[in-house]
């Protein structure tokens, strides 16, 4: 075998793992920005608190990157053990700020968590959201070139045709997390001219059209390793992104926003209902012919074609999703709604999971079924909860020490008070400047950018490297390097308020 059909063999035909395992790794994260905050919380308090960029930097990279690069290698058969060090950490710290509370020092807890459900918070930024899609970029940028070495276990690799592999998340949560914050959510349409805002939104995918052809090119042109399974052909990533974004744009002229929950159910059952009780499936798998042919566009790429139907209800969902948290709530005690509201939503999409994986079918990445999308939006919104809590947890950290300052969090605003002097501090808090520096909003503010630069030094350490033959220590010093010059690159265009568009 050659070495490109060696590394497409080491790719290809895994099963993947547990839908728990995988949902046990997207919290840890979550958990550790949660960490982040009170961290920097307790050594503001402690000692004068460097606003160096590099200190930011480093501890950003220490806390938030580096943990999810050794869960994804060395550490990946300790998941749980990792979920409960963190959080027996972060329940440290609390408790640590709690004691040394200069907020309401001698009052009794009762009474101190009574007067936080009174406080309200900024309501134009929401850090969970914006957590979620660093989580989902981060996650993505560390597997693409992880996969490539044999310390990255199998079991999280894409699936080949059933089952729930880490990787297989990446696709459906990255278009779930675009969905949340999609310009119909945020409202930047024209009111009353449907025409219009769809001339935009074909315009807006001319860069992706640019992306997704200029990586066929390159692929081809080198004769860089392919996994075929995966989208087919000439099919990649970008050309689904830019499938579904036209065609929800376009359902999105026709039905009211808050309707998008019906649309995604009607799409996924009608979809299902084709693979069951038409050819529909044997085509994916076996060709129009049913002899695996690759002739023809569509043969070519029917993977990739076919799936964008399910990828259309993962955006829809998000987009019911996005409508609901980014509704304007300012009180602390609604945000706690929100947060057990998502939590048991999740929680009945697994639930529903179950039932459809033993009665209808399996988990598909490859066809992106009912079940992969329910799977897809319960493991969403089971992160998006887990960092909600977070946010309110650290809030309520804040609350306790005064002058305390988090980036890429909630600001503190109390109305009404019924302490007056407090109510002031929290007003200073809220207006005093946020450090400067925070890899979080970095990573936010350039997200594709990112993407497009983990894939261009993942293709040159794929071409430099023998990725196949590589030990433990070998694959963690590149893994690092890798994210950390990635990290560093976004780190600084963001210190020089620099966004990197192609249109």
């Amino acid at each position: 075998m050659s070495q490109k059909q060696m590394k497409e063999a080491f790719v290809s035909n895994h099963n993947g793992t547990s839908v728990l395992e995988v949902t046990q790794g997207l919290c840890f994260p979550a958990f550790c920005i949660l960490c982040r905050g009170l961290l920097i919380i307790f050594s503001q308090h402690l000692c004068s608190f460097s606003h160096s960029w590099s200190t930011w930097f480093l501890m950003d990279f220490g806390v938030l990157i580096f943990p999810m690069v050794i869960t994804l290698t060395i550490l990946s058969s300790f998941v749980l053990l990792e979920n409960l060090v963190v959080t027996v950490f972060g329940a440290w710290l609390l408790y640590q700020i709690y004691q040394r509370r200069t907020c309401y020092a001698k009052v009794p807890v009762q009474k101190v968590f009574a007067n936080f459900l009174k406080i309200s918070l900024e309501s134009e930024y929401n850090p969970a959201i914006t957590g979620y899609r660093v989580i989902n970029s981060v996650f993505t940028a560390v597997a693409i070139l992880a996969v490539d070495f044999p310390l990255f276990p199998r079991r999280f690799a894409k699936t080949e045709l059933y089952g729930t592999g880490a990787m297989d998340y990446g696709v459906g949560g990255f278009i779930f997390g675009a969905a949340m914050v999609c310009p119909e959510v945020r409202r930047k349409y024209v009111e009353g001219s449907r025409f219009n805002y769809l001339r935009k939104s074909l315009y807006s995918v001319w860069p992706l059209v640019f992306l997704g052809m200029g990586r066929l090119v390159i692929i081809k042109s080198i004769g860089y390793q392919e996994h075929l399974t995966e989208y087919g052909v000439h099919w990649n990533f970008f050309f689904t992104i830019i499938v579904v974004k036209l065609i929800t744009s376009l359902l999105l002229t026709i039905f009211p926003l808050n309707k998008s929950w019906v649309v995604a159910i009607s799409i996924i059952v009608l979809y299902q209902l084709a693979l069951d009780f038409t050819p529909l499936k044997k085509i994916i798998l076996h060709g129009t012919d049913g002899s695996g042919t690759r002739v023809g566009l569509l043969n070519a790429n029917r993977e990739g074609i076919i799936s964008t139907l399910g990828y259309v209800t993962i955006h829809m969902a998000g987009v019911q999703t996005g409508l609901y948290v980014l509704k304007n709530r300012t009180h602390i005690r609604d945000w706690i709604k929100v947060t057990c509201c998502i939590l048991l939503v999740a929680v009945s999409f697994f639930i529903s999971l179950y039932i459809v994986q033993v009665n209808i079918e399996a988990v598909s990445r490859r066809m992106a079924n009912l079940a992969f999308c329910v799977w897809v939006v319960a493991s969403s919104l089971m992160l998006l909860s887990c960092l909600l809590l977070s946010d309110i947890i650290l809030s309520f950290a804040k609350f306790l020490i005064k002058g305390a300052l988090v980036p890429c969090s909630w600001k503190l605003i109390q109305l009404p008070a019924t302490n007056k002097k407090h109510s002031q501090s929290l007003i200073l808090e809220a207006e005093k400047k946020e450090p400067s520096f925070c890899l979080i909003r970095a990573l936010n503010r350039n997200q594709l950018f990112f993407f497009l630069l983990s894939n261009i030094t993942t293709g040159l350490i794929n071409l430099t490297v023998d990725t196949l033959h590589s030990g433990a220590s070998w694959t963690l010093i590149v893994l690092s390097i890798y994210m950390f010059t990635n990290c560093l690159v976004i780190y600084v265009l963001d210190i020089q308020v620099k966004t990197i568009k192609f249109w």
